[in-house]
């Protein structure tokens, strides 16, 4: 955290790899956007991994969110980070949910999972 400036991750994927992946990524922006926190988002598709995070962002991020109906490549990347797993609906359809879940995980310990 810089300052006050949560920094949250996000890893989307869903069943066809198009339309729902992508629109949970712009979800978690706009929804990152209104609370005033960075955020960095990777998509996991039907044209592969794309905005691929890197180990250095991976280290510094406060939350992770994971929003996918499908199993994400490389989730050990993510071992021991504050975690929030979902699916690529909640983004779209409950972004106050994210967002409160985002505030309150953000200031727990490292290695926390909570299941939305």
């Amino acid at each position: 955290m810089i300052g006050d400036k949560i920094l949250v991750i996000a890893v989307t994927g869903c069943v066809s790899g198009v339309a729902h992946t992508y629109m949970a990524a712009e979800a978690i922006r706009e929804i990152c956007r209104k609370q005033g926190w960075r955020v960095q988002v990777e998509t996991q598709g039907a044209l592969g991994i794309e905005n691929q995070l890197t180990p250095e962002v991976i280290e510094t991020a406060d939350v992770v969110v994971l929003a996918a109906d499908v199993d994400l490549a490389e989730l050990d990347r993510f071992a021991g980070r504050r975690i929030i797993r979902t699916d690529v609906r909640t983004p779209l359809r409950m972004p106050d949910r994210i967002a409160r879940a985002v505030a309150r995980v953000a200031h727990l310990q490292n290695g926390y999972v909570m299941d939305l």
